[in-house]
């Protein structure tokens, strides 16, 4: 596993949420100022000083519920709720849209491109704001700094990574569906046709050379489909073209979306047996976690009453149907960080604990001095 997938797989997931927010707010006519608020106060977050030292440090990935409650937290960074089906359909939509990008690209590197695409446009968002931009912009500058050095052997391990994390993931969704890209049950269509990557040759025809390396003779075969030379590649400068179109927005055009479970994922779902045995790298992954979550700064609102809530349903019915059928292992809980009686772990986690618990969790009182930072997440 690669273990500097971490920053890609956040940065690309972000700004996915970012556009389906973005539209949804638009969509149910939210004013322009508490708009505005939302988005500034997510990016404010997700570009954390302290929450990227972590985040830009070299590790593994951890498991999708650790994930999804980082996002979960970024998306009630500000005043906008969401209630927990339009939670499931927004991490849903993130998720498979940045699958399919991962999927299309024509070279390992390219994630890299996509992600400066993603980068583009939360900057697009904040360019108003200077001090949220300069955010930005030091996170571009660390991305140019980790990333372009790196081989395309390194590209193609970090491109794997993100394939397995996403591998069981099989959600349709409607703009996919609509535009035959992806089948009924919710597997991706892949093109076989259209430019090949940079750097490479139409394929099409086998050359023979001597063992002085000269040309002796040419081979034409018959290809499975319509190719063409590449396009210039993509530049990886901080305000370069970036040629493709990978992770750039696909809800400019306003257009309602669905994710629905296919068949084959419910009954694999249905079927799934928890794992009732102690994980041994469950508190390793609890402790980074909380060490990510401890860098992030919430945007506190003075008035409780400026709060809204966005539905990502066409109704509130909708959603509540939504949340009712889906399958018990799709639902991702909320993890609750408790701080234990050791000293030296109680200032950092009391930190954490007044920034993200909103029910007002309380210490753990049973657990003995040496243990770990965090009590155990069931089922992880």
């Amino acid at each position: 596993m690669s273990s500097r997938t971490l920053p890609l797989l956040f940065i690309n997931l972000g700004g996915e949420m970012l556009y389906i927010l973005d539209q949804r707010l638009r969509a149910q006519n939210i004013p322009a100022d508490k708009a505005k608020k939302v988005m500034n106060d997510i990016i404010t977050t997700m570009f954390n000083k302290k929450f990227l030292e972590e985040l830009f440090k070299p590790q593994e990935l951890y498991s999708k519920k650790a994930l999804r409650t980082v996002f979960d937290r970024l998306a009630h960074a500000s005043i906008m709720r969401l209630n927990q089906a339009s939670m499931d359909k927004l991490y849903d939509l993130m998720t498979m849209a940045f699958k399919y990008q991962v999927l299309l690209c024509p070279r390992p590197k390219d994630i890299l491109l996509v992600s400066f695409n993603h980068m583009d446009a939360i900057r697009d968002f904040v360019k108003d704001t200077p001090s949220i931009l300069n955010q930005v912009d030091e996170t571009y500058q660390q991305l140019v700094e980790m990333y372009t050095p790196l081989s395309s052997g390194d590209f193609q391990l970090i491109r794997q990574t993100l394939l397995i994390f996403f591998q069981n993931m099989h959600i349709r969704v409607s703009i996919f569906l609509k535009d035959k890209v992806q089948n009924s049950n919710g597997r991706f269509v892949l093109p076989t046709s259209g430019p090949v990557p940079h750097g490479t040759q139409v394929p099409g025809l086998i050359r023979m050379f001597s063992c002085t390396g000269e040309e002796t003779s040419r081979l034409q075969f018959t290809t499975g489909g319509n190719y063409s030379s590449a396009l210039r590649e993509g530049s990886f400068e901080l305000f370069g073209e970036r040629v493709t179109k990978l992770g750039t927005n696909m809800y400019s055009v306003s257009r309602p979306v669905e994710t629905h479970m296919s068949g084959a994922s419910k009954n694999s779902a249905q079927h799934t047996k928890v794992n009732t045995a102690p994980n041994p790298l469950a508190k390793e992954e609890l402790n980074l976690l909380a060490k990510l979550m401890g860098g992030l700064e919430f945007q506190k609102s003075g008035n409780a009453d400026s709060g809204f809530r966005v539905n990502l349903f066409a109704t509130d019915e909708e959603e509540e149907e939504a949340l009712i059928s889906r399958p018990d292992e799709l639902s991702y809980g909320i993890i609750n960080i408790q701080a234990t009686k050791d000293q030296q772990a109680n200032a950092e986690l009391a930190k954490i604990m007044g920034e993200f618990t909103e029910s007002g969790e309380q210490p753990a009182s049973g657990s003995s001095k040496g243990d770990d930072l965090l009590a155990m997440m069931d089922g992880l």
